[in-house]
């Protein structure tokens, strides 16, 4: 087919029938034999009206199926994963609830069972009120809180005392000496057991214990008394233990 150049600007094909009809026949053989294909569930098959199907495009065909119904597949397998997923969220949302209430509940146990001081606010907010009576609510708490305050018993420190009471010799009379040391009364003194200690050459020294109230007795003036009252048998008074009740 050779053009013939007509003005120099158009052709013309001499066999201009003959190309038409071969390109319409080419036009209709690819529409027959994409028409053949059929898809049949998940695979491509040859329809009756066409056998002149492509393998090559049949092959394409029945991959972009499989491809699609892989994707089917892994979407349902993310829905469940989702759902299940959705499911764990909201019992372990339960969970933490829970804890919360009990932690809620465990705090105002503890609010209630703090000490009676905590009970009191001596410094309330007194933003909305005026002087005075912000005045008289803070005296009403204090009063409050020295009420509450001077019902509670005192709390008695007490300590447990041991000493250890030495005298000028071995002749001294041991008996009499524990005699004489326990004869010393005060208030908030209750004296114990007592027993004899050999300290060496035949010579004992007593060691006698003793429960006294801290803010009643002192353990420096209780030795000094021993001393000085009872020199003719005391040498010394030392502190062997002391402890806390």
């Amino acid at each position: 087919m050779n053009p013939i150049e007509l003005d120099s600007a158009e052709f013309v094909w001499l066999q201009q029938r003959q190309y038409e009809q071969v390109e319409a026949r080419e036009q209709e053989r690819i529409a027959q034999a994409h028409k053949g294909l059929v898809v049949v569930g998940k695979e491509i098959v040859v329809g009756d009206d066409s056998t002149d199907a492509p393998p090559a495009l049949r092959g394409d065909l029945q991959a972009a199926v499989d491809r699609i119904a892989q994707l089917e597949k892994e979407n349902r397998e993310l829905k469940q994963r989702n759902s299940q997923l959705e499911k764990t969220v909201k019992t372990l949302q339960s969970q933490v609830n829970s804890l919360q209430k009990g932690d809620a509940k465990k705090d105002d146990a503890d609010d209630d069972d703090d000490d009676d001081d905590d009970d009191v606010d001596l410094f309330g907010s007194d933003d909305e009120e005026d002087e005075e009576e912000a005045e008289a609510r803070r005296a009403e708490r204090a009063k409050a809180y020295q009420e509450k305050k001077s019902k509670k018993p005192a709390i008695v420190a007490k300590s447990s005392v041991i000493l250890f009471v030495k005298p000028w010799d071995d002749e001294t009379d041991m008996k009499e000496m524990e005699r004489l040391v326990r004869s010393i009364e005060m208030d908030g003194l209750v004296w114990g057991a007592a027993k004899l200690v050999p300290v060496g050459y035949g010579i004992n020294k007593l060691q006698i214990s003793c429960v006294v109230v801290d803010e009643k007795v002192s353990i420096e003036d209780l030795s000094e008394d021993i001393t000085t009252k009872f020199e003719d048998h005391v040498q010394s008074v030392d502190v062997a233990a002391f402890n806390k009740l």
